[in-house]
């Protein structure tokens, strides 16, 4: 059985890009891994917002230029999912159940496309921001979706190197 694929959150692929940051190793082996990731298109539009923003202003610092170069590349190992129009009713829905304002609205986005594509998980270093979504989809960091990838690994191969017995039940 393959593993469940995961929605990344945009301060994932911003640790990835981001050398100094402290989960820059566990963001990048987590984006090489052969882990089903998914992302959403305001993902990216956030990761080019912050990417481009200037350092002073907490930004990255990126041209436009590199930026968009991350997100090709980004492509590469994580499938974008697609906005369709039931994002937005169960956007809707999922506010009148779990109200929240400000930026909070963001991450109801990113949980609402999560559910209309049945990603069942949010690999994210803020589980703070998701929280209030716990009863909706799973929130791990990268290194829980590492572990949980490996353990699965595990298990396959031991069901693999189980002998099975001839005319046994």
């Amino acid at each position: 059985m393959a593993a469940e694929p995961a929605l990344v959150d945009t301060n994932v692929l911003l640790e990835a890009t981001d050398e100094h940051r402290a989960h820059h190793a566990d963001a990048v082996a987590l984006l090489e891994s052969v882990a089903p990731l998914t992302f959403s298109s305001q993902v990216v539009r956030e990761y080019l917002a912050v990417a481009t923003r200037p350092v002073a202003a907490n930004g990255l610092g990126l041209s436009t230029v590199d930026a968009l170069a991350n997100i090709r590349e980004f492509r590469r190992t994580v499938r974008l999912l697609p906005e369709e129009r039931p994002i937005l009713a169960t956007f809707l829905a999922l506010l009148a159940r779990v109200p929240c304002t400000g930026t909070r609205v963001h991450d109801a986005h990113i949980v609402a496309t999560a559910l209309v594509h049945r990603v069942r998980a949010i690999v994210s270093l803020n589980l703070d921001d998701f929280r209030p979504f716990a009863s909706e989809v799973g929130i791990v960091t990268p290194v829980q979706a590492l572990r949980t990838l490996a353990e699965a690994r595990q298990a396959r191969a031991r069901r693999r190197r189980t002998p099975r017995s001839a005319g046994g039940p």
